[in-house]
């Protein structure tokens, strides 16, 4: 499912509507086309400032909000792009620190459209080839210190994959799961079967020659920690596992004191404040970007960045508090928090994070497990609502337990929850179980990420 996203800018929505047009919106396998269409744009990934190019199933957005916070601490001007948005399709490009504006982000996709429709064969790119495109030639025209780049699906025929060696600082892989398994997992001769080790293959597949390789290694399972390890040799590239190489983590010395950190070889042991962003799967996340940005030696960013960087990055519908607005104002009183979450390994580190049973609001699209969210949870949930994704074909309250409600939208969920007059029900709001989802909740109470 693709989001193709709305615009009130009669410029941005036309060339939106061309890219609903395009013949293949769900994606491609291979580099031949986004390759192509970099050619007839005069090459723009070869004139980028150096890049830290992030893959993984999980916690890649994370990540790559660790990771720009941190260069952005320190100075830097940083340029990025990430998949998919919540809102606005402009959330896809950051240029040095600012989302794209509207008027730039129409000139740029026309140009890459029009490019890709040049020279007498129309490239027919798909819509992330050109959204890619796009960004990365919007990052070639303005000065800057550092690109983050979110890789959209997989990793080895990923449109990001385009990078070359030249233009890399780092590549990192985060925390891996089974996702996207009729791209992933699809048949082909001389790569692995195993479907975890497959996935991990999948996302190796960005490590370039000579470029470090930072990965969660100590926490997958051993058939992908062995896979990306055999890629990495093949690759000729330097691989920094967790557990190995790396550490972040927190101890607990009383009730009332806990201590985060990150660790590293020769560069010893140093303090992480608490974390933005909510769930201690995120100490892992900033290590990874920790790691990433130690390992390399393009830019350089100092420990006090580092550690800045960590307690400052914040990345929406990620276990986010909502704040006071007109969704929230129908809840009674009662919190709201909204999170992405829609596989099983986003499901576990959900459930993770809470402390108290939740009012779950549910919506997943009808190419996801259903139980992902619900089996994880499991015990936390007071009561359960299924709600459809819109402008997407999602799951029916069919899929679900029988306990399970439905209603037709978000507003009338949350009017529908009791109110927060009795003690015993003391009860959050989780919406959960899709980024689209997500990005409803944000609109309606008109928190457009910025």
């Amino acid at each position: 499912m693709v989001d193709f996203g709305h615009s009130d800018d009669p410029r941005v929505q036309a060339q939106l509507d061309r890219l609903a047009a395009l013949s293949v919106p769900q994606g491609r396998l291979g580099l031949e086309t986004i390759t192509a269409l970099m050619d007839r744009l005069g090459n723009p990934h070869r004139k980028l400032p150096p890049v830290f190019h992030v893959a993984g199933t999980n916690g890649k957005g994370s990540t790559c909000a660790f990771l720009r916070a941190m260069l952005e601490a320190d100075g830097k001007r940083v340029h990025v792009t990430t998949s998919p948005h919540l809102v606005r399709y402009n959330e896809r490009i950051r240029i040095a620190g600012k989302l794209i504006e509207d008027g730039p982000l129409a000139q740029l996709l026309e140009e890459v459209l029009d490019a890709s429709q040049d020279g007498g064969e129309d490239l027919a790119p798909s819509f992330f080839e050109v959204t890619i495109a796009a960004a990365f030639l919007a990052f070639s025209r303005t000065p800057a210190d550092a690109c983050v780049v979110e890789v959209g699906l997989g990793g080895r025929f990923d449109a990001t994959n385009v990078l070359e060696p030249e233009a890399l600082a780092a590549c990192g892989i985060a925390a891996l799961g089974l996702d996207h398994e009729r791209f992933l997992l699809a048949p082909e001769e001389g790569v692995p079967t195993e479907p975890m080790a497959r996935i991990a293959f999948e996302k190796a597949g960005i490590a370039k020659k000579g470029v470090p390789l930072v990965t969660m290694g100590g926490r997958y399972p051993h058939e992908a920690r062995a896979a990306i390890a055999d890629y990495a040799e093949r690759a000729s590239t330097r691989l920094f596992e967790f557990g190995q190489d790396w550490a972040a983590g927190f101890e607990r010395h009383s009730d009332t004191d806990w201590e985060f950190y990150f660790s590293q070889g020769s560069t010893g042991r140093f303090a992480i404040p608490e974390l933005a962003l909510g769930g201690h799967h995120q100490l892992e996340n900033a290590g990874l970007a920790i790691s990433m940005l130690l390992r390399q030696d393009k830019i350089s960013v100092s420990q006090d960045a580092l550690v800045t960087g960590a307690g400052k990055a914040s990345w929406p519908a990620r276990f986010q508090l909502l704040s006071s607005g007109p969704l929230t104002d129908l809840a009674k009183g009662r919190r709201i928090i909204v999170d992405g979450g829609h596989n099983p390994s986003a499901g576990k580190a959900l459930a993770g994070q809470l402390v108290e049973p939740v009012y779950l609001i549910l919506g997943m699209l009808a190419n996801k497990d259903p139980s992902a969210i619900v089996d994880a949870i499991g015990g936390e949930i007071w009561e359960t609502t299924i709600v459809p994704v819109p402008g997407h074909e999602s799951h029916t309250v069919d899929a679900f337990h029988e306990s399970a409600k439905a209603s037709p939208n978000l507003v009338k969920a949350i009017k529908a929850v009791p109110s927060m007059q009795k003690e015993e029900n003391p009860f959050d709001i989780l919406i959960a179980g899709s980024l689209y989802l997500a990005g409803e909740a944000l609109r309606l109470n008109d928190e457009v990420p910025d």
